[in-house]
């Protein structure tokens, strides 16, 4: 007989976990990193090299390193300030799915440090496949070649958690006062297939649900402080599938063009869809959006994404103990902004499959 299993500390306020996980995407440090990470981001997908090349130069432009690895190291920081001054001394690991520190070798690490039970935070704050799924599918893999892998727990999906939609209320505000009064608010998400958008969550369509519930909740705190109302529209960058796939649109470069068709005075661009500035904001937005923006002589402002806004910081901090007192029995308390009410803790089996990808049409686009 198995003997019966500790009762739960009632003064540690993260019993059952001695240990948090940051899980991010990776990438790369350095030039010649560029073509080995590409291809542990397309790996099985067919993609010739001469292709991911070209999809390099997005890199290369910023001298061939991604900033996301040092935006981790950023938030561990933060995470690590935040614990301590909540007296909560879990120790925090990080691992990536695409680049050094490999989450599977960071698994490695926690089994060797004795860790038996962790709660994961990932960088991806809306359920789809690529953003939840596909993490969740990584944590099993890394699991089946750790010996004695610690059992690792996920929070739940944060994009409509007060402290994340209140971060993107402050930085669209600021971004809106340096453009002209009666501009408009562009958020702006990674596209996706639109078949991937219809299967997920547990009951289809949840990737463009909650960006769109974020998106009138950001608005709606932004009216009730000036009393303005003002042109909002969802809108999509990094498209990167297969011409005849359908992805979700518009490009946000096609949308700029019809503001300034429209007599727009301005727009504050607002990447909800992303937790820090990767190479999608620095690339899609920063440079591609804004050159687009300059030509038609659109006056543009882009909000900053969360990153280490202490407000988003002590989000994540609360979520690990909101977990923790979810799994002791407890009934915590779970705050949301919107319409759609807190996300799940676990997911159903059938939440986000994966989509099938037909090697003759991913030979031709990453």
């Amino acid at each position: 007989m198995s003997p019966a299993a500790p009762p739960y500390d009632p003064y540690d306020p993260y019993d059952p976990y001695d240990a948090v996980l940051l899980l991010s995407f990776g990438g790369p440090e350095k030039p010649e990193d560029v073509l080995p990470f590409l291809q542990n981001v397309t790996r099985g997908r067919g993609i010739p090299d001469e292709r991911l090349k070209e999809v390099g130069e997005h890199y290369y432009a910023f001298g061939g390193r991604s900033p996301i690895n040092d935006q981790n190291r950023a938030l561990l920081k933060a995470l690590r300030e935040s614990f301590d001054e909540a007296g909560l001394d879990l120790p925090i690991y990080w691992g990536n799915r695409n680049w050094a520190p490999y989450l599977t070798d960071t698994m490695r690490e926690m089994a060797a440090d004795g860790i038996r039970r962790a709660v994961v935070v990932v960088t991806s704050a809306y359920p789809s496949y690529s953003g939840c799924r596909q993490y969740r599918e990584n944590l099993e893999d890394a699991a089946r070649e750790v010996p004695d892998a610690p059992r690792i727990d996920k929070l739940r999906h944060y994009a409509n958690h007060p402290g994340f939609v209140g971060s993107f209320v402050e930085s669209t505000a600021d971004a809106l006062r340096k453009l002209p009064d009666g501009s408009a608010i562009a958020y702006v998400t990674h596209s996706i297939p639109t078949a991937m958008n219809a299967t997920s969550g547990p009951d289809g369509n949840a990737y463009v649900d909650w960006h769109l519930d974020v998106a009138a909740s950001i608005t709606a705190e932004l009216e009730r402080r000036t009393g303005q109302t003002r042109r909002t529209d969802l809108v999509y960058c990094s498209r990167s599938g297969p011409p005849q796939v359908p992805w979700l649109e518009p490009d946000v470069n096609d949308h700029l063009e019809t503001l300034a068709a429209d007599g727009v005075p301005g727009v504050a661009v607002v990447p909800i869809g992303f937790v820090s500035d990767h190479m999608e904001v620095i690339y899609d937005l920063d440079t591609e959006a804004a050159q687009t923006a300059e030509k038609l002589r659109l006056p543009m402002a882009r909000a900053a994404t969360p990153g280490t806004d202490p407000q988003f910081v002590a989000m994540l901090r609360d979520l690990v103990l909101e977990r923790a007192a979810a799994e002791r029995g407890e009934q915590p308390d779970r705050p949301c902004i919107g319409k759609l009410g807190p996300g799940w803790d676990d997911c159903r089996p059938d939440c986000c499959p994966a989509l099938r990808r037909p090697t003759t049409q991913a030979k031709e686009s990453v």
